[in-house]
């Protein structure tokens, strides 16, 4: 399966709410292999359609045990609270300490369409938190207080202009 190109930071998809998914063919399920290759080629552990320039609201994962997609995701309850240095395949190169919620339960649908609820914490909680953000038009800049996230948008820019995009650690 081919691997789309990432999106990154300063593309208008990144920052758009996503779509409502309603079409559950053949072509969507090709979509979200495709993503599962480009997530892993990445390397990551989570991608989310906007960063591959597709608007719609579905991200797929993998936190080691195994390979899911979550179609039309919304958190419907959060607990608790825990900081942790974040990446993005969307922003290469850069990692932040974000604090979020330590456990979110997230209601979806699985590829078939049936619903499904998946509880999470720590690092699956993080990713589908991360994950949601995209689809919701939020990056991690946006999670940063008003003077780090001028500091981490100089960051950028430096990397931009040095022309190095390395991986960040702990991508999402």
């Amino acid at each position: 399966m081919a691997s789309y190109p990432i999106r990154v930071f300063g593309d208008p998809v990144l920052k758009s709410p996503a779509a409502e998914v309603t079409d559950l063919d053949g072509r969507f399920v090709k979509l979200v292999d495709a993503m599962f290759t480009t997530m892993y080629d990445a390397p990551g552990v989570g991608l989310a359609a906007p960063q591959v320039g597709v608007p719609q609201r579905f991200f797929v994962y993998d936190v080691g045990d195994g390979p899911e997609v979550l179609i039309n995701p919304h958190i419907v309850e959060s607990e608790g609270e825990w900081s942790y240095e974040e990446g993005c395949l969307s922003i290469p190169g850069l990692a932040f300490e974000i604090v979020r919620p330590k456990l979110v339960t997230v209601q979806a649908h699985d590829v078939e369409g049936n619903e499904v609820i998946v509880q999470g914490d720590e690092l699956l909680g993080r990713v589908m938190q991360h994950e949601i953000d995209h689809l919701d038009g939020v990056l991690m800049f946006d999670r940063l207080e008003k003077a780090e996230r001028k500091l981490a948008l100089k960051q950028w820019r430096e990397h931009v202009e040095s022309g190095e995009r390395p991986n960040a650690s702990h991508a999402l």
